[in-house]
């Protein structure tokens, strides 16, 4: 059986980035895909060059506002004939650089992207996947909920909570046929690293990589955790169980010791911006 063809796809945050590749992905697929999006200008464009490939559609949506959420999955449920086949909680945002000095407001919006709109959404979807039987909730982490590093502070907490619920959501909806599974890229060539220096160990991947990630998933519903590229979860699983002084030799040897508190403030300035007060719809500017 397909798990991609025919059915009705949601994505978050996929206006841009590993949200936007993973909607062509999934169209060039045969599925329906409805993506959602704060920064509606941005949206409206990627609606409009997706539409050319496939089914598309999207909508706006604040994924830290329960009600806005609720309002896009409604919207997403008409286009894709009443129901939700499969929710990707794509959306989330990485403001980095010394933990004492992150603002409160760029912790909480990490907080509330990052961890709660993926909670709020697999709470919007699931009773209809429990009802129906079926259903697979697909949550964007990052290698960081494994190898949490100095300058990623919020950052890691919030992936590491986003591996955790989508081990325990996995297992306790596995008998009510709903499969949840996250997939943990490593440094994406988006927006997320901009101003950072990758190092040799840690080449950037593609969004098109995080992309192949998410169709494997759906069509292995059956896998849980999957990282991108796959070796890079033994070196997680590794770092975990290594002493303080292990641990911290690796990341030096990785060149992970620093790359998020060395950086180039100017370059990365855009997204910073955008990343530490990313709450709440972007309308059209006048």
């Amino acid at each position: 059986m397909d798990n991609i063809m025919g059915k009705t796809v949601v994505i978050t945050g996929a206006a841009r980035g590993i949200g936007l590749a993973t909607a062509k992905a999934l169209l060039a697929r045969g599925a329906r895909v409805v993506i959602g999006d704060r920064d509606v200008t941005v949206l409206e464009k990627s609606v409009t060059d997706l539409s050319r490939l496939g089914q598309a559609s999207g909508y706006p949506v604040d994924v830290t506002n329960r009600e806005s959420f609720a309002m896009f999955l409604d919207k997403a449920r008409a286009d894709g004939g009443g129901h939700i086949d499969v929710l990707i909680n794509n959306a989330g945002v990485m403001p980095i650089g010394p933990f004492l000095e992150a603002s409160e407001e760029s912790i909480r919006t990490s907080v509330e992207v990052n961890f709660y709109g993926v909670l709020t959404g697999s709470q919007l979807v699931l009773p209809e996947m429990v009802k129906r039987g079926s259903g697979h909730i697909v949550n964007i982490a990052s290698l960081a909920g494994l190898i949490a590093l100095p300058g990623q502070v919020v950052y890691a907490g919030t992936k590491f909570a986003v591996v955790g619920l989508t081990t325990a959501m996995a297992d306790e909806f596995a008998p009510q046929g709903v499969n949840v599974s996250c997939v943990m890229p490593t440094f994406t060539n988006t927006d997320l690293i901009s101003g950072t220096k990758s190092t040799g160990a840690q080449k950037p991947v593609q969004p098109e990589e995080i992309a192949a990630g998410v169709v494997k998933a759906l069509d292995n519903p059956k896998i849980t955790h999957l990282s991108v590229p796959g070796p890079l979860r033994f070196v997680g699983t590794l770092s975990a169980v290594l002493p303080p002084k292990g641990r911290r030799w690796l990341a030096k040897k990785l060149g992970n010791d620093t790359v998020f508190l060395k950086y180039d403030a100017q370059a990365r300035a855009s997204y910073e911006q955008r990343a530490q007060t990313a709450i709440g719809v972007v309308e059209h500017k006048a």
